[in-house]
């Protein structure tokens, strides 16, 4: 199974990307590529294309009409369909609420840890019979961190390099002593998908990235109004070319690293 320790990382193929919330469609010259896994159907059936000539894997996470929750998102299949089409980067954006003033909404950030606050989730392939205990020490590949700050960076945008995610529950928002307790402990960000998703694709050997939109600050910062899901996809949908442009800056750049592995 690959390492962490890697890096930079490996010649690779083929770049999958998971779309989040308001981010359905990313690639123009696509065909649909249906595939099946031991784990159910994905989201949707994944897309496959070509970004600069290199081969892209493309599924909206949630569906495309936004069916699935977070708590209800197919993970696993999601993961197992992209190893199955030979992908073995994850880019994987999403929406994220801010834990402290200065990651103001309408900026970046590219995370390099993780707090998991779920429950009930699918969350392994590992159930046995064959166990392995995977370390996961630092989630998010470094090397593949740099070029999404670097291309996230190159569009004009305020972009954070680092900051702990807490992902919670869903699909309810933070109350606001929730939120106070998650920034009191200097965690950056809030998101409700990234766990399983990149544990997941750490068990199926894919190293993953995470690009957070900031879309609002969460309820407990500077006492803030509540947040609504409305406004997370009015900011997104806000910033959604910025994202899908740094993707297609970042894409060239991962092919380009791997080309003396």
């Amino acid at each position: 199974m690959w390492s962490y320790d890697e890096d930079p990382v490996p010649r690779r193929d083929v770049i999958g990307v998971f779309g989040g919330s308001g981010f359905y469609e990313f690639l123009s010259d696509a065909s649909p590529s249906p595939v099946p896994t031991p784990f159910g159907p994905p989201s949707a059936d994944p897309m496959v294309g070509t970004v600069a000539g290199i081969d892209v894997v493309f599924i909206p996470r949630h569906g495309r009409d936004h069916q699935f929750p977070p708590h209800k998102v197919p993970y696993r299949a999601n993961v197992d369909a992209m190893r199955t089409l030979g992908v073995d980067r994850i880019v994987g954006p999403s929406a994220a609420g801010s834990l402290q003033l200065d990651y103001e909404p309408g900026h970046f950030a590219v995370p390099d840890q993780i707090i998991d606050r779920t429950w009930g989730r699918q969350h392994t392939f590992f159930d046995g019979p064959e166990v392995e205990h995977l370390s996961y020490a630092d989630p998010y590949h470094p090397h593949m961190r740099l070029l999404a700050i670097e291309a996230m960076r190159a569009t004009g945008v305020t972009v954070h390099d680092g900051g702990t995610v807490v992902v919670i529950q869903g699909p309810r928002f933070s109350t606001r002593a929730e939120s106070k307790w998650f920034a009191s402990h200097g965690w950056e960000l809030v998101n409700m998908t990234q766990v399983p998703e990149a544990s997941l694709s750490a068990e199926a050997g894919i190293p993953y990235v995470n690009i957070s939109v900031i879309t609002d600050y969460d309820v407990g910062v500077d006492g803030g109004d509540p947040v609504t899901h409305e406004e997370v996809l009015k900011r997104f949908k806000e910033s959604s070319a910025t994202l899908q442009d740094g993707i297609r800056k970042m894409i060239p750049a991962l092919a380009a690293a791997n080309m003396s592995g």
